[in-house]
């Protein structure tokens, strides 16, 4: 086939066309040979001199498939009302494929001739036009659906939708129901616009989903009113949490997935929010009761409305407070604090299950259990004479467990024991619980690096102003010969992992210097010598040289070390301390220096903007001259300058390139009759 544009003869090569056209809509057999011919045809049509036939091709065939659809229409309306759905879904099903493998055949057409009319995604959401779909052309496959919906759905919209409404109502009431045509036409509502950029669904919405979920509301509003006369309410919550099952199924069945969240929020407004107050009037026996698959069902049902827990948690609440004080009350004999602790234990286990089993641990029903957190203040206070060390431990692991729970922390430091003493606790579990997870770490460490302790070793890392520890007055202590390996390397890993306090005792006057782990290090070394090289530090540290570079020099730019080396630190650069250091702040703290770009890092990044400027401005070039078709060079120029100034100043020369890449791209030419002048051509 040549490629070279010639003259053709339209009404002889469309006849040809049309048998094919025909044969491809109705999913008819076309053999390749076919095809290649006709594809070749809406080429030579595209391409015609001295004219191009493509605006009278794209005409025919909306033509064409107008008539079809309409043919197909009529036969819909033929048929009797218990087949018409089954009909209309079978020509649905052709038609679409044949839409499909169309827009294929017309691929040449869709590409050079109507993409040329039709605006961009960007054109219409950021060029400031106000475009219809319906002002511009379609590709053939949009035109065929579009066509569909004008010429099929749209005369007989009122009349499929009752078929579908009561092939729905049957289904519910349990009748027999073809899934494949009922799901198969409405979805149809979903299909025919899928081509659009903004709406798709709006035909959907608009013939089917609103009258559908009113028809699906007054169906259950129905329902329950009926199951409030014939139900207790254990049976009622049963049964409506079958039926919302039940309906979302049926959703799934036949409907577009963007209903599945409104058909049930519809049937819970109607089966659950209408009937609050019956609902809530329950809530009272089945807690004293505590009818935990009663309870678990009330929760399902008002957890997904709007305020509707709320009762219900007071209920709970109440009951939890109830038990509580009567656990205490029957407290008796010489031992009553123990005994209090283990009654408070007792509930909080007991509602701590409940409440994971009925309400799925519930954040506002966890808060119920706030209350339970007072007897912390007992256990720490009261004697604990003839319970072992392990008892104890296990009560006090409790009492972290209950004061993990509080929500309301500020209502228990108020009620029990004070705020001082509440957030001393806190920071004091908060300490165990650190500590805990520092020697799972601590371990994994050894175990890296195969060091052994020679013995079980733990430690506990705790804020001073939390604990009873004195901090005046500390007595000499020498570590015993057996845990100096094990405190030595506790502090090599926990230094390593947070920064340090050094304390500088070589100046007129102490400072006390927080800095990273690797600063502390190089300062350290300073301990037994005073010039030190980079290589020794870089051999006694094993930091790369870009980190050394950077912690050396945060070092330098804070004056705690000077080098009489000039130029760029190197292997031969030495080191020493700053001898007469001085600051005003007793106690300050350093950071690690910013590494500057290098020059081919300034080189890539400044590389990589120029090459998204490009980008933007040929955008901007298309945009421009796809509004505008025809403009002079300066013109051009200036429209993009304003274009983008809100974002960068763009260079003259860097606009003149981005034009002749266009150029060489095709989307732009220079018009035949004005060098400075261009044209849009794609």
């Amino acid at each position: 086939m040549s490629l070279r544009p010639r003259r053709v003869d339209f009404d002889t090569t469309w006849a040809t066309l049309l048998e094919t056209v025909n044969g491809v809509i109705t999913c008819g057999s076309v053999a390749r040979a076919t095809w290649n011919d006709r594809f070749s045809d809406v080429y030579a049509l595209c391409v015609a001199c001295p004219d191009p036939l493509g605006d009278r091709l794209y005409q025919e065939t909306k033509t064409f498939l107008e008539n079809h659809v309409k043919t197909l229409h009529q036969s819909v309306l033929d048929c009797n009302e218990e087949n018409l759905l089954t009909v209309y879904q079978r020509h649905w099903d052709q038609y679409s494929q044949g839409a499909s493998f169309l827009n294929q055949l017309y691929g040449y057409l869709n590409s050079t001739f109507i993409k040329k009319q039709k605006y961009s995604d960007a054109d219409i959401n950021y060029g400031g036009f106000a475009v219809e779909l319906t002002d511009q052309m379609l590709e053939i496959g949009e035109l065929a659906l579009d066509t569909w919906k004008k010429f099929m759905i749209e005369p007989i919209k009122e009349q499929i939708l009752v078929l579908i409404l009561n092939e729905i109502l049957s289904d519910r009431n349990g009748g027999s129901v073809n899934q494949t045509v009922l799901h198969g036409v409405i979805t149809s509502f979903v299909e025919v616009e899928q081509y659009k950029k903004k709406g798709p669904l709006q035909l959907y919405e608009e013939i089917f989903e609103q009258q559908f979920l009113s028809e699906t509301g007054q169906f259950y509003r129905s329902e329950a009113a009926k199951l409030k006369d014939e139900c207790t309410c254990s049976e009622y919550m049963e049964k409506v949490i079958k039926k919302l099952q039940d309906e979302d199924f049926r959703s799934r069945k036949f409907l577009h997935p963007s209903s599945y969240g409104k058909v049930t929020h519809e049937c819970q407004q109607r089966m659950v929010a209408d009937h609050l107050f019956f609902l809530h009037g329950e809530c009272h026996d089945m807690v004293q009761a505590e009818m935990l698959q009663d309870l678990e069902n009330m929760y399902m049902l008002l957890k997904p409305i709007h305020g509707g827990l709320q009762h219900l948690v007071q209920e709970v609440e109440s009951h939890i407070r109830a038990t509580g004080l009567d656990a205490v009350k029957r407290l008796k004999g010489d031992n009553v604090p123990n005994q209090f602790v283990e009654s408070m234990l007792q509930v909080h286990s007991k509602f701590t299950e409940l409440l994971k089993k009925v309400f799925r641990s519930d954040q506002q029903f966890v808060g119920a259990l706030d209350k339970l957190a007072k007897y912390c203040d007992n256990l720490l206070k009261k004697s604990h004479k003839g319970t072992s060390e392990t008892e104890l431990d296990e009560k006090l692991a409790s009492c972290i467990t209950v004061f993990k729970y509080l929500d309301d922390k500020d209502v228990y430091q108020r009620q029990a024991c004070g705020y001082e003493f509440t957030n001393k606790l806190h920071r004091m579990f908060t300490d165990i619980s650190v500590s805990s997870g520092l020697q799972d770490e601590f371990n994994t460490a050894l175990k890296e690096t195969t060091t052994d302790l020679g013995l079980n070793f733990s430690m506990l890392v705790l804020q001073a102003g939390a604990w009873p520890l004195g901090q005046s007055n500390l007595p000499t202590f020498a570590i015993p010969q057996e845990l100096e390996k094990s405190v030595s390397e506790f502090e090599k890993f926990y230094n390593k992992k947070y920064n340090a306090e050094l304390k500088l005792n070589y100046l007129k006057k102490p400072y006390i210097v927080t800095m990273g782990s690797f600063q502390m290090a190089l300062l350290l070394m300073f301990n037994t010598s005073d010039v030190i090289s980079f290589t020794t530090m870089a051999d006694h540290t094993k930091l790369g040289e870009k980190e050394m570079n950077k912690q050396l020099q945060s070092l330098l730019d804070a004056k705690l070390i000077t080098t009489p080396t000039e130029g760029e630190m190197c292997s031969q650069s030495q080191f020493e301390l700053n001898m007469n250091y001085a600051n005003k702040r007793t106690k300050f703290k350093i950071t690690a220096a910013v590494q500057k770009e290098s020059q081919q890092e300034m080189e890539q990044t400044r590389s990589a903007v120029d090459e998204d400027r490009k980008m933007y401005i040929q955008a901007a070039i298309v945009r421009i001259m796809k509004a505008r078709k025809v403009l002079k060079h300066t013109l051009l120029i200036q429209e993009v300058i304003s274009q983008a100034k809100s974002r960068f100043a763009p260079n003259v020369a860097m606009i003149k390139k981005c034009i002749e890449a266009l150029i060489d791209k095709q989307y732009l030419e220079r018009t035949q009759n004005a060098t400075d002048e261009y044209s849009y051509i794609a």
